[in-house]
């Protein structure tokens, strides 16, 4: 079975990863403008109707922007934890509120069969109302997403783990939110438990827990002010070095962009 994979967008203007096969397909968050994933669609010829389904991670506005037009306009269901949704409903950003014939209700840590994905959401640490990753299993094939997570905790840890796909958090250089702009309030929240995870951070984990089937680590959720694309790769590059790890040769590593679509992967 042929997978496909592709972020839309990735960071604090946007995320919307695309999971699925030659005949169906699912979204992980939709906070990227509607007009952006449709022309995203079109132009990597993926047709809008192979969206069965979109799973929410959170409630903030970068992760839901156009789940009101996916659901009501094109009868998509909507997947997320009910305090999610009720996060969702208050959300000033979804304009198009979610009628109750688009409204699904996930448990976490409870498996969920759909088409050929085993869907599993788990808890992470974050300052939404609600927090979630997921793991998704596809013909034997793992794929595990956390996009905004302040720490990796041991529920965390054990299904990174798992992951022969990895889209992991790689946030912010913490040299670079320390002497940047921000205010300090604004610092403190994003390096907070509950925040986002610095490269560091994550590089550490990767290099010192490194997953025994890891195939691609995909950096996602990049600061804008905080970080580059060539740092957090360099970062990750250099710790899993010191425990014998060739990043582009054990595993592949590729920070996604921030407002751009990465390529199409095929698994």
């Amino acid at each position: 079975m042929k997978i496909q994979f592709m972020s839309l967008g990735s960071g604090s203007s946007g995320n919307c990863y695309y999971l699925g096969t030659e005949q169906y397909s699912i979204l992980i968050d939709a906070g990227i403008g509607i007009r952006s994933i449709k022309k995203i669609l079109k132009e990597k010829d993926l047709p809008l109707e192979r969206i069965k389904a979109v799973f929410i991670t959170h409630d903030h506005a970068d992760h839901i922007k156009a789940i009101g037009h996916l659901g009501e306009k094109h009868g998509i269901p909507i997947y997320a934890t009910r305090i999610i949704h009720e996060g969702i409903r208050r959300s000033y950003c979804v304009t198009e509120k979610l009628s109750e014939a688009h409204i699904r209700y996930i448990e976490k840590e409870t498996p969920l069969t759909f088409e050929d994905f085993r869907i599993t959401c788990f808890e992470v640490p974050h300052d939404g109302s609600d927090n979630v990753g997921y793991s998704i299993t596809i013909d034997g094939k793992n794929f595990a997403f956390l996009t905004d997570i302040g720490h990796i905790t041991s529920t965390a840890a054990d299904y990174i783990a798992r992951a022969n796909y990895l889209i992991l958090e790689a946030n912010y250089d913490e040299t670079m939110l320390m002497m940047g702009p921000y205010p300090q309030h604004l610092k403190a929240r994003i390096a907070s438990p509950n925040g986002h995870l610095s490269n560091r951070e994550m590089a550490e984990f990767i290099s010192e827990h490194f997953p025994e089937k890891l195939e691609y680590l995909f950096l996602c959720h990049l600061s804008k002010d905080n970080n580059h694309p060539e740092l957090a790769y360099k970062t990750v590059e250099i710790a899993l070095q010191q425990r014998n790890i060739a990043a582009g040769k054990d595993v592949q590593v590729i920070p996604l962009k921030r407002t751009l679509p990465s390529d199409i992967y095929e698994f």
